[in-house]
């Protein structure tokens, strides 16, 4: 497994291993990996032929006030679980080799998806996001790019910059790894105390209970997303900042549940926002 930290060694691996008729498979990730960024690995393998992961926690992603410096690093480790998912590369570059001079003056912005839900809580978070996944498309090249469905929001808008942009990308979205209590794996999962850990179980099953109130024919979006509150309100200790009841792909507020449905929320466990989400593909075919 190669480990790189600058931009022409990945670039010249990734045309390199296209060169020899291999199909590159790109895993961007923050770090701190995990079972869930595991998940995807293994999908990249399946997938494709020549494995890349990018560990770099984004500077443009965080707001003034957000966790950058306290979010958690361990590259030693990550490295060891890429080795063990048989990774071909890591590309795990400084700060400085990403943004050489400091804030670029160019950025990426894709409007509309990114107005509301985590992008009315966190301006400038996607702008963020969709600069540097851009660049790592630039950098690796012709790919395909694997993302996990527990940011839901995310994986619309990386899809649709994509195909806006015109970009050589395939991006498939993989289905969210659970703890066994039900629990969605995240990285700022560390930041919990056991009693805030035992807490935050709420969050899914209240999707669980809004998905299977949908599969048993409620179509009113407003009916759903008031289950989620009632159950969520019942947890001391978590404070809900939204749940929506949305179109998966186009991130539009949906009127009446009609083939397929995102129910998204986030909230605060302690001072922790984690979030979470149920995607239902055709409820059509789902009523009982």
């Amino acid at each position: 497994m190669l480990h790189l930290e600058s931009i022409a060694e990945l670039r010249a691996a990734c045309d390199g291993a296209r060169a020899r008729g291999l199909r590159v498979g790109l895993v961007p990730t923050m770090g701190s990996l995990h079972e869930g960024h595991r998940s995807l690995m293994r999908a990249a393998r399946r997938g494709t032929d020549f494995v890349v992961v990018t560990i770099f926690v984004n500077p443009l992603q965080f707001g003034p006030s957000e966790d950058l410096d306290a979010y958690p690093r361990d590259l030693s480790g990550d490295l060891a679980q890429c080795a063990e998912e048989r990774v071909d590369v890591v590309f795990a570059p400084s700060a400085n080799e990403m943004y050489p001079n400091s804030a670029p003056v160019t950025t990426v912005r894709v409007d509309r998806l990114t107005n509301d839900l985590c992008g009315a809580a966190r301006p400038t978070h996607f702008d963020g996001v969709t600069t540097v996944v851009t660049k790592l498309f630039a950098i690796a090249g012709p790919c395909t790019a694997y993302f996990g469905q527990k940011d839901a929001q995310q994986l619309a808008v990386v899809t649709r910059m994509a195909q806006d942009l015109n970009l050589p990308v395939e991006v498939v979205g993989c289905p969210i790894v659970r703890e066994p209590d039900g629990l969605a794996m995240s990285s700022r999962n560390e930041y919990l105390t056991p009693e805030q850990r035992a807490q935050a179980v709420v969050l899914n099953r209240s999707l669980t209970r809004a998905a299977d109130a949908i599969r048993d024919g409620e179509r009113d979006p407003q009916k759903i997303a008031a289950l989620v509150r009632d159950a969520v309100s019942g947890q001391s200790g978590v404070a809900l900042e939204y749940v929506e009841v949305r179109d998966p792909r186009t991130i539009e507020p949906l009127t009446t549940i009609e083939g397929s449905v995102l129910v998204a929320l986030a909230a605060k466990v302690g001072t922790t926002r984690l979030i979470d989400n149920v995607i239902l593909e055709d409820t059509r075919c789902n009523a009982r």
